[in-house]
């Protein structure tokens, strides 16, 4: 009785995750949907090839992760670590793609960029997106043999990544306060998956709580060196490369 009790309780967590991965997906699209996923029928932009790679593998990840979910939720873990390649190899390909948007938009200009920001500066944000992600799907490869771990970071991953796509959310209230709404907003789903797991298990584990902090902590850090003399020498040295 008590297998079953705890098998029930453990469906129902990953369903909740499931759920939280499809908003997330649904911000991304509402986000991207005028420039990206339906350019054709608004922005009409023409788009270099890099953008559409970047908008492909970024997507893939999401939907990876929400199969996986799943086919951990069906019991079936085989095929889940066999997926589990697909995943690395994507990630092996996001982080220096991500970083060579973000250099290349700085660069060159992008529409990403709010109007009046140096965007050497702004490169600190997407720069620091990425390194985020990096930091939290290293740890997640490096604890695969250990799921509780390896669930809650892959999790977040994911979940640290979202701030792009509300900054591009047609919402008064992230126009009117900029940044630091793109990030509070953003930071609304991990703090609810953290705040659901932490509930349902009766503990904070310990994945979350760092890889929580890092998600919260590097959103105001980016900000508070955004601006600095050694950010935006390191800035102009990564844009002379691209």
């Amino acid at each position: 009785m008590a297998t079953s009790v705890a098998s029930l309780r453990r469906r129902q967590i990953h369903k909740v995750n499931a759920a939280l991965v499809l908003a997330a997906m649904l911000v991304i699209f509402a986000g991207f949907a005028p420039t990206y996923f339906l350019n054709a029928f608004f922005a009409q932009r023409v788009l270099p090839w890099v953008l559409h790679l970047h908008g492909f593998i970024f997507s893939a990840w999401f939907v990876l992760l929400l199969v996986q979910i799943l086919l951990v939720a069906n019991g079936r873990t085989d095929l889940h670590r066999r997926l589990g390649v697909a995943g690395f190899g994507l990630a092996c390909i996001m982080v220096p793609l991500g970083l060579w948007v973000g250099i290349h938009a700085a660069k060159y200009g992008s529409l990403s960029t709010p109007p009046g920001i140096n965007p050497l500066s702004f490169l600190a944000i997407p720069f620091g997106d990425i390194v985020v992600f990096a930091t939290l799907v290293t740890a997640g490869l490096l604890y695969r043999r250990r799921p509780e771990f390896h669930k809650r970071l892959m999790m977040l991953s994911a979940l640290s990544m979202l701030a792009p796509a509300v900054g591009r959310l047609p919402l008064a209230f992230i126009q009117t306060h900029g940044l630091p709404a793109v990030f509070g907003i953003a930071d609304l789903l991990v703090l609810a998956f953290i705040a659901y797991d932490t509930i349902s298990h009766k503990r904070l584990h310990p994945a979350n709580l760092w890889g929580g902090l890092l998600i919260l902590i590097s959103a105001p850090a980016r900000l508070a060196i955004s601006g600095t003399t050694a950010w935006l020498a390191f800035a102009h040295w990564l844009t002379h490369w691209a």
